[in-house]
């Protein structure tokens, strides 16, 4: 039943309406009545001196120098940064774009000493090694468009963008180089392959140079090597997979090829063994992804693949071939080690906040 005495409407009236908040003339308690700057708002009394001076820009430098370079806290407050979200992909497509560069480079050296057969042989294993690459890259971007994505722009600062156009580049010459051997053109593929020997001494390096832009601290100080590692990995596993490759094929022991890869393959996995040990002296505690966990593992069985095969090349003449066979083998699976050991001890490092911090004040590491 209603009872006319009784007012249904509410007490402060209905929302968004004129009326809201007064009632006989009044108004309720810490109602302003229009709309004005949070300044002066309800939210704060009259004495706020919210932002009412610019700070002094000296200042400021100064205390983001004594941030830089002064101790660390007893207790340092993370995550800083977050880890990389690479998955197996990448440092499988690290690897296998690594043996395609090291084979243009053979191939380009097989044209120059006048070996015809084997540098058609290496073109095609540096096409076949690039194959899995773009495979891996859009399994890791998620889907095809976006690898398309990434040649919507040209960066020349851009590790990633360049890698991509390198990625693309390389594959393209590759192919038309193996066409032309297939047709019979030597002059045509031995022009594009010099052509794809340029393009893979990038794509070779660019990995290492691509981890070694972030901030990541184990790639980040480490930027003066991870170039030159990488190279020296992408010239050893694809000296090592044309030998093989080439030695299935009926290359005869004591062809000066065949020698000649060995030779190149042993040096350029001692360079990187050397890069690398260096390396880890150098970083110190900065170090920590590549000596801890999973990462540290594969990173010491990786040494010690190429030491177990720099060891059977000093052993091969009483061994016979097949202990070289078995070198080449084990420097190939170092290679894979090692990008697997790269890439997960950036995901390790990350998360060391102390490491984070302190790759923010000491200058001297990578400086």
């Amino acid at each position: 039943m209603s009872d006319d005495r009784l007012d249904p409407e509410p007490a402060l009236g209905k929302p968004a309406s004129p009326e809201f908040g007064e009632r006989s003339g009044e108004k309720v308690a810490l109602h302003i009545g229009e709309w004005k700057d949070g300044r002066w708002s309800y939210l704060y009394g009259d004495d706020t001196g919210y932002r009412d001076a610019e700070p002094d820009p000296a200042a400021l430098q100064q205390a983001s120098r004594r941030a830089r370079t002064g101790d660390l806290p007893k207790i340092v407050q993370g995550p800083i940064i977050n880890p990389p979200v690479w998955t197996w992909e990448i440092p499988l497509y690290f690897w296998t774009g690594g043996i395609a560069a090291g084979s243009s480079f053979v191939a380009l050296a097989c044209d120059l000493a006048g070996d015809e057969r084997s540098a058609a042989v290496a073109r095609k294993v540096a096409l076949g090694a690039l194959g899995p690459s773009p495979v891996l890259l859009i399994l890791d971007l998620g889907r095809p468009a976006r690898f398309l994505n990434m040649l919507r722009i040209f960066k020349p600062r851009s590790p990633m963008s360049m890698g991509a156009w390198a990625l693309t580049l390389f594959g393209n010459l590759a192919a038309a180089a193996v066409g032309a051997d297939l047709l019979g053109h030597r002059r045509t593929a031995r022009a594009l392959g010099a052509a794809n020997a340029v393009v893979g001494g990038y794509l070779g390096s660019y990995t290492g140079v691509l981890l070694a832009s972030t901030a990541v601290p184990v790639w980040a100080r480490a930027r003066l090597f991870l170039g030159p590692i990488f190279v020296s990995t992408a010239a050893a596993t694809g000296a090592a997979a044309c030998r093989l490759t080439l030695v299935a094929t009926g290359l005869p022991v004591g062809h000066p090829t065949r020698r000649a890869l060995g030779t190149v393959e042993t040096a350029a996995m001692a360079a990187e063994l050397l890069l690398s040990v260096v390396n880890e002296r150098r970083l110190g505690p900065l170090a920590s992804g590549l000596s801890e966990g999973r990462p540290g593992t594969l990173f010491k069985a990786a040494k010690w693949s190429v030491r177990a095969g720099l060891a059977l090349r000093l052993a091969r003449k009483p061994l016979g071939p097949k202990a070289h066979h078995l070198a080449s083998v084990l420097y190939l699976a170092a290679g894979l080690m090692f990008r697997y050991a790269w890439v997960g001890a950036g995901r390790l490092s990350a998360t060391h906040d102390d490491v984070v911090a302190q790759m923010a004040r000491d200058k001297r590491p990578g400086s």
